[in-house]
């Protein structure tokens, strides 16, 4: 494995001064104002850069990568823009088609500084390939990036919109933990420099699993020490369907289900209450938040610092980009920077601060060694340039990437110390074929899939 030696980093965060960095063994294995070069290091020269640890972001949807813009679903919230949208599209998508969309999801992730994805992956029905999950495994081994594999899916239709109204077949629960023992088999590793993970995830706690299939499923987890996930408070239908159906509101629902604890983390959280923070932070459960998609389907805003304050770790997720149109975690992070200003004032957030949820805290819930730039750790590293136009006005380099937002241009990246993005290419990825590729994929699914 190479040795690398970053020299003289304008700015490393975590640091007061500028620090060289060696890489060696896919770990960090010095970090000092100044180090002697070593015979088997690569220079890398970053005195024009400011470094991050990579980001890890803890909810996405890969399979949505070829659905951005779909004309029904611009202007629908949540529940009708996933029948217009996601579960529309979802029955038509083949091995071939899911391995695009994962290459083009993750390489707009690699572009923003993501080193770590956690992809909610739920595209399973009754007669679903293996070869389709297989696909997003492939795609992460090709590109070079962590994967998180947060396996989705319903075992009925319930109060589900989109499953309802597309007629899927869900999985019977029996063949939905068969398949899980298969995935975990071949994939899991439960190493601190994880490249693979497995995370046992159903789609949607309110509405695609009755109690019983989700005590199973978090039995199952706990037995294997695997972390769950899920959706959950995104909009006002998940309470009502909570109260409707089950007579207690939807934490409660989610404590009755023993689907809370340091073991879990829901995406979105929108419409949490007071209650349920608590709940929340008594427990150790925890959120990926996902601005920029609860903006664009007008779900609201997460109360974030609430949370915060009641001692929940908040981490960061790009979500699919069928609801964000991108997947850009600098985007996330600055628009996570931006967005509780508007209710909590000026000094409501910080850059650090969103960096840390960004980072760290999502490397801490994943269970992994890296989100932070120390000795020992995990070498994720990003190195931003500051030598472009956009940035050279700042005054403020450590925390010009987060305050510019994008476009940004990353002069280097690397995951376990593997180089995966070299002056703004992500390695191993022909752009002009990748388009090609995308567009043709594009053509594929909607001659396939029925008219809105």
């Amino acid at each position: 494995m190479p040795q690398y030696l970053i020299r003289q980093a304008k700015a490393v965060f975590g640091y007061e001064f500028p620090q060289d960095i060696r890489i060696k063994d896919g770990v960090i294995a010095a970090i000092a104002p100044t180090l002697n070069r070593e015979p088997d290091d690569e220079l890398i020269d970053a005195s024009h850069c400011v470094v991050y640890p990579g980001f890890v972001n803890t909810h996405h949807h890969l399979a949505q990568s070829i659905l951005k813009g779909i004309p029904a679903g611009l202007n629908q919230g949540l529940g009708e823009w996933l029948a217009s949208v996601p579960y529309r599209f979802w029955p038509q998508i083949t091995p071939d088609l899911m391995y695009v969309a994962a290459k083009l999801g993750l390489y707009e992730q690699l572009r923003s500084g993501v080193t770590t994805c956690a992809d909610h992956h739920y595209l399973y029905h009754a007669s679903t390939s293996p070869e389709l999950e297989d696909a997003v495994w492939r795609a992460a081994e090709d590109l070079g990036i962590r994967l998180i594999l947060c396996r989705g899916g319903a075992t009925v239709q319930g109060s589900h919109k989109g499953m309802r109204d597309s007629g899927i077949v869900p999985e019977s629960l029996d063949l939905s933990l068969d398949r899980l023992e298969a995935s975990y088999k071949r994939y899991h590793d439960d190493s601190p420099f994880s490249m693979r993970r497995l995370v046992v995830a159903p789609t949607s706690l309110v509405h695609t699993s009755p109690a019983e299939d989700l005590r199973r499923y978090a039995q199952w987890a706990k037995e294997r020490k695997l972390l769950r996930h899920s959706h959950l408070l995104e909009v006002s239908f998940d309470e009502q369907m909570a109260q409707q159906n089950f007579g207690m509101s939807a934490i409660d629902y989610a404590a009755h289900c023993d689907w809370l604890g340091d073991d879990v983390w829901f995406a979105h959280l929108v419409q949490a209450d007071a209650h349920a923070i608590e709940l929340l932070a008594q427990t150790k459960t925890r959120i990926a938040h996902c601005p920029t998609s609860n903006c664009r389907l007008g779900s609201g805003i997460a109360p974030i610092l609430a949370m915060e304050k009641a001692g929940i770790p908040i981490t960061l997720g790009v979500d699919g980009s069928a609801s964000s149109e991108n997947a850009s975690m600098l985007q996330e992070l600055n628009l996570a920077w931006l967005l509780h200003r508007t209710q909590g004032g000026p000094a409501a957030t910080n850059v650090a601060q969103v960096l840390k949820w960004g980072t760290q805290n999502g490397a801490e819930l994943l269970g992994l060694k890296t989100g932070q730039i120390a000795e020992g750790y995990a070498a994720d590293l990003v190195l931003y340039s500051l030598d472009t136009p956009r940035f050279s006005g700042v005054h403020s380099p450590l925390e010009a990437p987060i305050l510019c937002g994008e476009p940004a241009l990353i002069k280097h990246s690397f995951v376990n110390g593997k180089r995966v993005v070299e002056n703004g290419q992500v390695l191993g990825v022909d752009e002009a074929e990748l388009i090609q590729d995308v567009k043709a994929a594009v053509v594929e699914l909607l001659a396939k899939s029925p008219a809105n």
